[in-house]
């Protein structure tokens, strides 16, 4: 991979975890207070302090789920050296995937909690690094099921 690549994938992980700190902090200044804020009938904004996982799953554990993510993303980054440099699906899912992790790590570290604030009624409320997270990895898995084509082509496979 490129060094103007690799700057500019720094930078857009920079720019999620900017855009997902600065709609944090507005929950906690705006919305907080507000508690929940309908938009239209199927959409609220919803202050939620968010100690598990996805779904509030492992509720209190947020000191394992911090080491968790931090091993999944050292994980991620080391697989990703072995990528095709061409397969932008891969790479482009790993920046958002990195990029939202990150933004949930830092609640996590600072908070104890992470921040969700988008509540769409029928879902659980989230956050736009859980966007980032759901989205990069739909096209981290498509980016590596081409990868794993692509060897499977040059092995005379299938």
């Amino acid at each position: 991979m490129r060094a103007t690549d690799r700057r500019l994938e720094a930078f857009a992980v920079a720019a999620i975890v900017a855009a997902d700190r600065l709609t944090k902090v507005w929950a906690q200044v705006w919305l907080e207070p507000r508690g929940s804020v309908p938009v239209t009938p199927f959409f609220h904004l919803s202050y939620v302090e968010n100690s598990g996982a996805a779904w509030g799953m492992l509720a209190g554990s947020n000191g394992l789920l911090a080491v968790l993510s931090l091993v999944l993303l050292g994980g991620l980054m080391w697989a990703r050296r072995s990528w095709d440099p061409d397969n932008r699906w891969a790479h482009r899912g790993a920046v958002l995937v990195v990029g939202g992790a990150l933004g949930n790590l830092y609640d996590r570290l600072a908070y104890g909690a992470v921040v969700d604030f988008l509540d769409f009624r029928v879902w659980p409320v989230f956050n736009v690094a859980d966007s980032c997270i759901t989205v990069g990895a739909c096209a981290l898995a498509w980016g590596l099921h081409l990868e794993d084509k692509r060897q499977a082509t040059r092995s005379g496979c299938c």
